[in-house]
């Protein structure tokens, strides 16, 4: 199944903690690259993240967050009494000796021990995280296949194309080569000395071989079938389609530089048109 690298997903999870938030998002890129946003109790989560991702997705820039909201209507943080209560009885100790003391109240809650966040359960946070990640990137997936069906209906749409220019100029060789024939023949006819025919036969013989194309023709036939091919695989073939598109453009190149009639010349054009658009499609695929 062909997929693109580009593709966004969220979803929650209500937690005893509040409620988890995930976002996963990517766009196209040579290689994998993971970007992280963590709550502070997930951080530790990282390594085992970019492990599992890993194994199932293998290119795109892709940035995931994950994020804790605090259920409605609790508070996030709250005091300690029992802390205050002792630093109230020091403040009382201190007045004497100290009368000019005074703290105010922001330094106050910044004394070890005064706020508290409510209690959580580290190992089942992570788990739950862990379980909607998952969710997420089981939708995330999805997502670059639906995408990836559709480049992929537009690359093979292309492919057919290639294979039906091919055909054309296959069916135009003879027509041309006879056609380049009768043109040398007729100058050569011009000239005041004649010409062995022997010599004039090895001539043309050779000329003309350095105008065909059936090699590019034949090796364009086999590109389009492993190029279908490679379209109908299970993996990830970003990569090798690529590959591919090199070859294509190679034999397009070659055909346009052997090319000695209007209508070969404005095919090699419309296969390097067609290579282009596949070019620009297959940037997109994982």
């Amino acid at each position: 199944m062909i997929r693109s690298m580009t593709a966004f997903a969220n979803g929650e999870r209500v937690t005893p903690w509040g409620t988890l938030g995930c976002e996963l998002r990517s766009v196209n890129h040579r290689f994998l690259e993971i970007g992280m946003r963590l709550h502070d109790d997930l951080r530790s989560l990282e390594p085992v993240l970019r492990e599992r991702i890993a194994a199932r997705i293998s290119r795109g820039k892709l940035d995931i967050s994950l994020r804790l909201r605090s259920p409605e209507g609790e508070g996030g943080l709250h005091t300690d009494p029992a802390r205050l209560r002792e630093l109230s009885e020091l403040a009382l100790q201190l007045s004497s000796p100290f009368p000019g003391l005074r703290v105010d109240f922001t330094q106050l809650l910044q004394f070890p021990g005064v706020l508290q966040a409510p209690a959580v359960d580290g190992a089942a946070l992570q788990a739950e995280a862990l379980a909607l990640v998952d969710d997420v990137v089981d939708e995330f997936i999805a997502a670059r296949e639906r995408e990836g069906s559709k480049l992929a209906a537009g690359i093979a749409e292309r492919v057919d194309a290639i294979e039906a220019i091919a055909v054309q100029v296959r069916a135009l060789m003879p027509e041309i080569r006879q056609g380049q024939r009768t043109k040398l023949e007729n100058r050569l006819a011009e000239l005041a000395q004649p010409v062995d025919p022997g010599r004039l036969e090895q001539e043309l013989v050779m000329w003309l071989q350095k105008l065909d194309v059936d090699e590019e023709l034949d090796r364009l036939d086999s590109h389009v079938i492993e190029a279908r091919r490679v379209l109908g695989l299970s993996q990830a073939v970003g990569r090798r389609l690529d590959f591919l598109l090199q070859e294509f453009n190679r034999e397009a190149n070659t055909l346009g530089s052997k090319s000695v009639d209007a209508r070969s010349s404005t095919a090699a054009v419309e296969l390097k048109v067609l290579i282009d658009q596949v070019r620009e499609q297959i940037q997109n695929i994982e």
